[in-house]
């Protein structure tokens, strides 16, 4: 079996208004630096199905730019419709949960809704809501609930990330992927993974390719070295080895248009039990034949069948409906 863990949906009803004439893409601008990129094969779903079938991948899970909002309204309509999809095309497309984790209890019912009523098995997060980042206390009543119903988090790069990102485009290109770093270290050095021990986290983009980095991040876990051991936030250490974090999270290939070679550097750090395999299509990987390209370059990799068939779906199965 191979599954897709990073295919996008949205909605018609809320794609086709942002489309340039004729339903051509266009890019969206939010204070001066392009955020999003509607397009019409978000809501072509034969499209989708005609890419898998082409490209070989037996199952896809579906998460929502249209979801990604603090609009609950909006959420509970991409819920809706996710499973009008997953109607349509049974066994071949699945969604996640969106909701507003910043929503009170007004977002914690609609998760149980989606959960209990809609049967989704995850939710998706943006790496960063508003201002407020994934350790937020803010956040932990959204994790209880999550843990609680037993959903994965699935987390998203942000669609816009704050910074010095106004020119080159460098938000899109490399802003969201440094918002994921910062995600995962903050989930580990936060305690969220303590705090939340049955919360499976899936991070999106290989981390925003995290594996680059360990040699320069768990240096600065030694607190006494840097003299910051007894500062309430630089300080800051979770229970365990730093590593041992890691070696929890799941991460998903998208994000890299494709390239073999981030995955080949993710697997320097990051057991390949850890990995799922992801496109991001329709807005990065947008046709058939690069899909199959990349799933063939992964088969080529050193490891062992056993490995190769993990990433490209095994390791995705616990996550999946009917799997």
């Amino acid at each position: 079996m191979i599954v897709d863990f990073h295919i996008h949906y949205s909605p018609e009803e809320l794609v086709r208004p942002k489309l340039g004439p004729r339903g051509t893409p266009r890019t969206i601008f939010v204070n001066g630096a392009p955020v999003q990129m509607p397009r019409q094969q978000l809501f072509a779903l034969e499209d989708h199905i005609a890419a898998m079938d082409e490209a070989g991948v037996d199952v896809a899970v579906l998460s929502s730019p249209s979801g990604l909002v603090n609009e609950i309204n909006q959420c509970r309509m991409v819920n809706d419709k996710l499973k009008w999809v997953e109607d349509r095309f049974p066994g071949r497309l699945q969604g996640m949960a969106h909701v507003p984790p910043l929503g009170g209890g007004e977002s914690l019912h609609e998760l149980e809704r989606a959960a209990c009523e809609l049967g989704y098995k995850g939710v998706a997060l943006p790496s960063l809501i508003g201002r407020t980042e994934l350790d937020a206390p803010e956040l932990w009543p959204f994790y209880s609930k999550a843990e609680e119903l037993g959903l994965f988090v699935f987390v998203h790069p942000s669609l816009n990330s704050p910074g010095n990102y106004m020119d080159y485009d460098l938000g899109r290109s490399v802003g969201r992927e440094f918002q994921l770093v910062l995600a995962v270290i903050r989930l580990i050095n936060g305690g969220i993974l303590d705090e939340f021990p049955g919360l499976n986290f899936i991070i999106s983009h290989l981390g925003g390719g995290i594996a680059a980095l360990m040699g320069r991040i768990e240096p600065y876990q030694d607190k006494v070295f840097w003299m910051t051991a007894d500062h309430e936030r630089h300080g800051k250490l979770p229970r365990e080895p730093f590593r041992n974090y890691l070696n929890r999270l799941y991460f998903d290939m998208g994000g890299c248009f494709g390239n073999i070679s981030p995955v080949k550097c993710a697997l320097v750090e990051i057991n390949p039990e850890k990995l799922l395999l992801g496109t991001d299509y329709p807005q990065e990987m947008r046709d058939a034949q690069s899909i199959k390209t990349f799933v063939d370059e992964i088969k080529k990799l050193p490891l062992s069948q056993e490995q190769l068939e993990g990433i490209l779906g095994e390791n995705a199965r616990q996550f999946l409906k009917n799997p």
